[in-house]
């Protein structure tokens, strides 16, 4: 039996903060390349595609949780899934409802093989390099999806972007619910945290850069970014620390005080 790998950070508020943080600065940080900087939706997802296999290999390298290289590799797949669901949406003319089924269906399809292949969904619980592939191509395709439902809820349901950020904190919020007060898997109930945590980052990524007269606050995309940057770099500084510290004090306490 392989023993579990300790790559990935322990899931607590924190890390649903930073998850949050990473996913709202990957639809600002997306739409600035692809729409503000008029790269386009096709090339951005490829310039943004090779970032993330870039950071994946450094990830798939250490034997350990480097904050700074995870998150790396979060945002790269929030920044890519932003412009490759705008791509399929716009460019290819899917339209968000149809971009969001075609994804959730091949998000299904890669739990259900991650479990056929490692009998669980677990993140406290990948023992092999394959489960770990298996983990970061669902986080590429939830990022994805999220942003795909994000835009539909804000754009073509009616709801607006505090409206759809409103539903899914809603949601989210009973998601919180439930794990304190039911029995529900925690492995499920983490997975549809996961996903939904995608779509309130981008719906609140378009309140923070879409202009007031759209409903949103007006601080445009550069703006945005850079604050959501800030945050997520302060975050990432306090949790390296927080790595440092305990490790710290691991050693101190496998030793013994020195006589």
């Amino acid at each position: 039996m392989h023993a579990a790998l300790k790559k990935i950070p322990e899931v607590t508020l924190l890390f649903w903060v930073m998850k949050i943080c990473a996913t709202t600065l990957g639809e600002t940080a997306g739409d600035q390349l692809a729409q503000t900087m008029h790269v386009g939706y096709a090339i951005s997802t490829l310039l943004l595609l090779g970032f993330f296999v870039v950071v994946l290999l450094g990830q798939l390298a250490v034997h350990r949780y480097v904050p700074m290289l995870y998150w790396s590799v979060i945002l790269a797949t929030s920044t890519a899934g932003t412009t490759l669901s705008d791509y399929m949406d716009r460019t290819l003319g899917l339209g968000y409802a149809l971009g969001s089924a075609m994804l959730v269906t091949l998000l299904l399809l890669v739990l259900g093989l991650w479990w056929r292949s490692e009998k669980s969904l677990s993140v406290t619980s990948i023992r092999t390099r394959q489960g770990e592939l298996f983990y970061w191509t669902a986080i590429l395709i939830s990022n994805t999806l999220g942003t795909a439902l994000g835009d539909y809820l804000a754009d073509d349901s009616g709801l607006g972007f505090a409206g759809g950020a409103l539903l899914i904190g809603s949601l989210l919020a009973v998601t919180v619910l439930a794990y304190y007060a039911t029995n529900l898997s925690r492995v499920l109930l983490f997975w549809i945290a996961f996903v939904l945590t995608r779509p309130f980052g981008a719906t609140f990524g378009d309140l923070l850069t879409k202009p007031a007269a759209k409903q949103g606050l007006g601080f445009g995309t550069s703006g945005s970014s850079l604050i959501l940057l800030g945050v997520l770099a302060a975050l990432v500084v306090y949790d390296s620390w927080r790595q440092r510290s305990a490790a710290w004090q691991d050693h101190y306490n496998a030793s013994g005080p020195a006589h």
